[in-house]
């Protein structure tokens, strides 16, 4: 019993590392000048991807059913974001998968299969992922033009079905930075897969 108790203190441990979530609103964004491989292989980092009023930064992956869930929008979400001035990218920060679901080869056919239309990057050795703490695939990160983090978490409130969403969580928070105005959610519960990730 006392060997299962410590097991238990050892996952737990392990798995509040895993998904600590590191950068806290008004946070600037770290490694934005690393160049990461595309599926069109170029390769580009966030500073490639900025626009002039920000970034959305969505961590990502192949298989995970909450990112087939919410992944049919995120061609959407690249044209509110463009529409803003805003870049989006997305990035696959499953190192621990790269030899199988979230292979680089993989990423490029689930991205045709798809139809994305923004990069999909490889994260590698999950340095961002680490970096800002993502924790899930899907899990967004908003930044403004100047890498200050003014949203995090969720998508929306309805990963199941877009038709039934009441709170566009990212689609609103875009349209109040952009306004200048408050963001009326700053930060929601992530829902998705754990990332596979390399810890630092």
């Amino acid at each position: 019993m006392k060997t299962l108790f410590s097991f238990i203190l050892i996952l737990s441990g392990f798995l509040a590392l895993a998904g600590d979530s590191k950068l806290q609103v008004g946070d600037r964004a770290e490694h934005t000048s690393v160049k990461m491989l595309d599926v069109s292989g170029e390769k580009l980092s966030l500073d490639d991807v900025r626009d002039a009023n920000g970034l959305v930064v969505i961590f990502s992956s192949n298989t995970c059913p909450f990112v087939k869930k919410w992944e049919g929008r995120y061609n959407g979400l690249k044209q509110w974001a463009d529409d803003h001035d805003v870049g989006l990218v997305v990035l696959n920060s499953n190192y621990n998968n790269r030899n199988g679901v979230d292979s680089y080869e993989a990423m490029q056919q689930h991205a045709k299969e798809q139809a994305y239309n923004f990069p999909y990057l490889v994260d590698k050795n999950s340095l961002l992922a680490n970096a800002f703490g993502g924790q899930t695939t899907p899990h967004v990160f908003l930044f403004d033009k100047d890498y200050k983090l003014v949203y995090k978490g969720a998508i929306d409130d309805n990963y199941d079905d877009a038709s039934k969403v009441k709170k566009a969580y990212l689609k609103a928070a875009i349209h109040s930075l952009v306004a200048g105005e408050a963001i009326a959610e700053s930060e929601t519960k992530p829902v998705g897969c754990s990332i596979k990730r390399k810890l630092d």
